[in-house]
């Protein structure tokens, strides 16, 4: 950002003038040394200090106007609404009754105990894999 005339910063003398006015406050302190060193503040930070610059009242107050239009100026993060959360994957019940049909009459069938632990895992079924539940399904019929 370029300002329009560079040797007038009106951020600088008002975090001076808190700094001078309440020596003690450590947040003072530290957001001026903050200030000189990386040659910004954050957005609640400034709002921080026109907080505790408008208890100070030898500051004038079109400094303080400027500050707020720093403030008013800078942007506002905000985060958006989570959406609704819906499964990624809907388990088909008419498939987890062809596995359990199958395996309650052979428990040791080893392709079906593999589409089962797929299914418990909520992995998508292939159409072939459905096809094979089918096609057993049909056998014990």
């Amino acid at each position: 950002m370029q300002r329009l005339k560079p040797e007038v910063d009106i951020v600088l003398d008002i975090l001076e003038a808190v700094a001078e006015a309440q020596p003690e406050n450590a947040f003072a302190q530290s957001i001026l040394h903050q200030y000189k060193e990386r040659g910004g503040l954050s957005k609640k930070q400034l709002q921080g200090l026109y907080a505790k610059a408008q208890k100070i009242t030898t500051i004038p107050v079109n400094k303080l106007a400027t500050l707020e239009a720093i403030i008013l100026r800078k942007h506002t993060k905000e985060r958006s609404v989570l959406p609704e959360s819906t499964p990624l994957y809907n388990k088909d019940e008419k498939t987890g009754k062809m596995i359990n049909d199958i395996l309650a009459k052979y428990p040791g069938h080893k392709r079906v105990l593999f589409l089962r632990s797929k299914y418990d895992n909520n992995e998508v079924l292939s159409v072939t894999e459905i096809a094979e539940l089918e096609k057993f399904s049909k056998l014990l019929k």
